[in-house]
Parts: structure tokens; C-alpha cells; sequence
């Protein structure tokens, strides 16, 4: 197990496009290559699908 400590959750989504750009660029001359960051695209997706959704906490003292 790899942790990636990441400064902000958009940060995930910028490695996700990433590795599909990625398997996209290499899908002709290595498309093993292009298969696996697929593969590990798909299953930081599916990581993120299973935390739970952020609460949205509303600050009642601001007007």
C-alpha cells in the first residue's frame, strides 16, 4: 500500500486526468503501459467513490 498525502482534493482529480493523458500517449507503441495507468486510474476512482461525502459546514454568525 502506497499513501499520497495530497494538498487538496482536486489534486486527485489532476493525477487521474494524468494518467489517462498518459495511457492515451503510449497506447500505440506500449499498450500493456497504457492498460496498467488505466488500471490504477480506475482504482484511485473507485477509492474515491467509497469516502464519504464531505459535510458542508455553514458558519450561522455571518450575514
Amino acid at each position: 500500500m502506497i499513501r499520497l498525502l495530497l494538498p487538496a482534493a482536486n489534486d486527485i482529480a489532476e493525477l487521474v486526468d494524468a494518467l489517462l493523458d498518459a495511457a492515451d500517449t503510449c497506447q500505440t507503441r506500449a499498450p500493456d503501459l497504457a492498460a496498467r495507468r488505466r488500471a490504477l486510474a480506475d482504482q484511485i476512482g473507485d477509492a474515491l467513490d467509497q469516502l464519504p461525502t464531505p459535510t458542508i459546514r455553514e458558519d450561522h454568525d455571518t450575514p
